[in-house]
């Protein structure tokens, strides 16, 4: 789980680099003119498209380990059926009196 948080913390301080980058970019392209200004929308192309990779990259991560929290719980939930009653019966109880203050 720590390892998801890191990674999160690390993918949005990526994202907010490249979004800042590809703001500068687009800052010099609107100044410039001609072959600076394409090759300036160029590189913020290119930065865009690895953002969207990253993403990707990120998004797949994080459902390979909610994939896998969910084959523990099952795993968990079929060893221990009573106890997963017991805690949900707990967890059931709690909610009740949160709502009910309200």
């Amino acid at each position: 789980m720590t390892d998801t948080v890191v990674n999160r913390d690390k993918l949005v301080a990526d994202a907010k680099v490249v979004l800042d980058d590809v703001e500068a970019l687009l800052k010099q392209a609107g100044a410039a003119s001609g072959e600076q200004a394409v090759h300036l929308r160029e590189r913020a192309a290119e930065a865009l498209h690895r953002a969207k990779l990253r993403l990707t990259e990120a998004q797949a991560s994080v459902t390979e380990s909610t994939k896998a929290a969910v084959r523990a719980t099952d795993d968990w939930v079929h060893e221990h059926p009573w106890s997963a009653v017991g805690v949900a019966a707990g967890v059931g109880f709690l909610l009740g009196l949160l709502v009910s203050r309200r």
